[in-house]
């Protein structure tokens, strides 16, 4: 070891009074390469014979302020009971059912740093029983089916990226330092290798909920949903809810949707679509498919349906609000209404004015499929909405002026 050194320090005194040769150059790579590996192994060996305390097993995973925040809660419990003249109570040292209740009143935010106190606590606080709970409070009603299938894509598409980069040895020879490093200094295991691009690559994906729960706030996942009044509450789509993908903003609590290209019009970008815009799809439908009608037998004046309708082949379906009213025939009288024994379904559409083509359509009850034409557009599925909180949120978006 002194002999390397010493012979460094002559190196670099014949690098100061010679020109610099390629000789030279290559024989100081070398002589620094042995030296730093020399001094690897010594530090290794001081710390196999206790010159370096081993980490113990409840050394952070990573050190950061929110962690530091979860640690103190640890520590100001036990510096209370010291100061009360009893034993340091030790969070770990609790019965599982007391520990289970105290992180269960934990908020997400909270939860996630306690998972960074230790190893033992990092399983507790990854569990997905306490995730669902948060999970359903915050990101449920914009959820359905297809979002679900859609995080199961997403990890399995991560997953294949990972494996074809750990095949193509990106990064393996930078990890392979950091494991020799990490037998010295405890603190090296904290570093993690870095994506490619030199930026963060977010949270951890795995199958749990907190993996889902922290992608879905990070807005690096984007999900399938619906939103009311598109591109703003513009005219064109008033009353009416198509689909998009989604991604969370953080930091103004809104989403931004991607409505998919048709016809001539690329993909179309919206950002600041508020909660109370979004929903997550009623049915299994796919937007260029038509709905099969499970309702038409059923429906009466009065009732309140979705209609799925497009301007043209090319369009995607949207859904939107109408209500079921009477014939020509009929007087509207309650006790002698007949129409509800018709082939003929008359569907209204109140929010424009007297006289204008979209305010009525006609559909057959019996052999119903999509009906129009390229002036009007095409009508498709009808579903009959049972929730009075569907009924109250078409309420809520009603136009201040009617639409022509």
């Amino acid at each position: 070891m002194l002999a390397l050194l010493a012979a460094f320090v002559v190196a670099c005194l014949l690098f100061l009074s010679k020109p610099c040769a390629r000789d030279m150059r290559l024989f100081l790579a070398s002589l620094l390469q042995q030296l730093a590996l020399s001094l690897l192994g010594f530090l290794a060996g001081l710390r196999l014979l206790g010159g370096v305390a081993a980490a113990p097993e409840t050394m952070p995973l990573m050190p950061s302020f929110k962690r530091k925040r979860a640690a103190a809660m640890v520590g100001n419990a036990e510096e209370v009971a010291a100061a009360a003249g009893g034993e340091p109570s030790v969070l770990l040292d609790l019965p599982e059912l007391a520990i289970d209740c105290i992180l269960e009143r934990l908020p997400p935010a909270e939860l996630r740093s306690m998972a960074a106190v230790c190893r033992s606590m990092r399983e507790r606080c990854r569990s997905d029983h306490l995730w669902e709970r948060h999970m359903s409070e915050k990101w449920g009603r914009v959820l359905g089916r297809a979002a679900r299938d859609e995080w199961r894509a997403h990890l399995a598409s991560a997953s294949r990226s990972s494996a074809a980069g750990s095949v193509s040895g990106g990064g393996g020879k930078r990890r392979r330092w950091l494991a020799a490093l990490s037998c010295v200094c405890p603190v090296v295991s904290w570093m993690r290798p870095r994506a490619d691009s030199g930026k963060s690559s977010g949270p951890v994906l795995d199958d749990s909920t907190m993996s889902w729960y922290l992608s879905m706030e990070s807005g690096k996942f984007w999900f399938p949903a619906q939103v009311y009044n598109r591109e703003h509450g513009h005219v064109g789509f008033m009353m009416s809810c198509y689909d998009a993908e989604l991604s969370y903003d953080y930091h103004s609590d809104t989403f931004r949707a991607r409505y998919p290209p048709h016809g001539r019009r690329t993909v179309v970008l919206e950002d600041g679509v508020q909660w109370d815009r979004v929903r997550a799809p009623p049915v299994d439908t796919l937007a260029h498919d038509l709905h099969a009608s499970d309702c038409l037998h059923e429906l009466r004046p009065g009732d309140h349906i979705e209609i799925q309708w497009r301007r043209n082949k090319e369009f995607p379906y949207g859904w939107w609000y109408g209500v079921v009213g009477h014939l020509e025939s009929c007087d509207g009288n309650e006790h002698f209404c007949q129409c509800h024994l018709s082939d003929t379904v008359v569907l209204e559409f109140n929010q424009y004015t007297p006289g204008s083509r979209w305010r009525q359509a006609l559909v057959n009850r019996k052999d119903h499929r999509e009906e129009g034409n390229e002036g009007d557009g095409f009508y498709g599925g009808i579903r009959k909405l049972h929730s009075k909180n569907d009924i109250s949120k078409w309420r809520q978006l009603w136009p201040t002026d009617i639409l022509e």
